[in-house]
């Protein structure tokens, strides 16, 4: 299903990835607006004009979505009595809608060896955010996008290692380019159907060791003490949106990622 070019999309939340999906639109010459509690501040860069002064929890800066407008949500729908107000309010004025959504959803047992995870995994219902998922998903019809880890320019996994974020064991990392994760949203806007779930990872998962051995041998990063291990992780599948989405990945090889990074600085 295929969108207008010329709808007006609203990106809900400025930061790190509402930013790539914004920049990413406007380059489409479509009419792009993004969002923040406080634009004057978080939002510099960006033409006023395009600038929308939005929080969840104020419900007269709900005024401020233009009527029709599309909308990608990018922050955490919570807490979930104002989502339901929201929807209310705003409902029959919306566009599509694509929720931005994190693969923490998905359940994983301790110690088990990693586990293969598709769109019809079971999700935990009890965290705030799935809840808040799963009644934009229901309710609107929103088509959640949940992501794996976000990988990116300031977001550099090496320094990550450098920190002792990530340490030296057998866990298993599913992570995605930021630049990817915005492309995968503004697909699933224009192709994804209403109410459906799709999972954003490059499709490679790397056990901790590999990609500390990595970067130790290419960009020789000290490795770290293993933190304590709560569960092995899991794997990621990314084939739905490969296949029904139709979309092409720029950063399919995480090391190449890291590379272009690095090069940047």
């Amino acid at each position: 299903m295929k969108r207008e070019k010329n709808k007006t999309l609203l990106i809900l939340g400025g930061g790190y990835t509402g930013r790539v999906i914004f920049r990413q639109a406007a380059s489409t010459q479509r009419s792009v607006l993004i969002s923040s509690r406080n634009p004057e501040k978080h939002l510099t860069g960006i033409p006023p004009q395009q600038r929308v002064f939005f929080d969840l929890l104020l419900p007269k800066t709900w005024e401020h979505i233009p009527a029709g407008a599309d909308l990608i949500w990018t922050f955490p729908p919570i807490p979930l009595d104002k989502v339901i107000e929201f929807i209310k309010t705003i409902q029959i004025r919306a566009g599509r809608m694509v929720v931005l959504g994190s693969t923490s959803a998905y359940r994983v047992e301790p110690a088990r060896a990693p586990e293969i995870i598709d769109e019809k995994s079971a999700i935990d219902p009890a965290l705030p955010r799935v809840q808040g998922e799963e009644f934009l998903r229901e309710t609107p019809g929103a088509v959640i996008v949940r992501s794996a880890g976000i990988y990116g320019p300031g977001r550099n996994p090496l320094e990550w290692i450098r920190q002792g974020k990530i340490g030296y064991s057998d866990r298993v990392l599913n992570l995605i380019h930021v630049e990817d994760l915005a492309g995968i949203c503004l697909r699933a806007l224009e192709r994804g159907k209403p109410g459906e779930v799709y999972i954003a990872s490059d499709g490679l998962p790397r056990r901790c060791s590999d990609l500390i051995d990595a970067a130790a041998e290419i960009w020789s990063v000290q490795k770290t003490p293993s933190p304590e291990q709560i569960n092995q992780g899991k794997q990621l599948s990314n084939q739905k949106v490969i296949k029904e989405l139709e979309y092409l990945f720029r950063y399919p090889d995480l090391l190449q990622g890291i590379k272009e990074i690095e090069a940047q600085k």
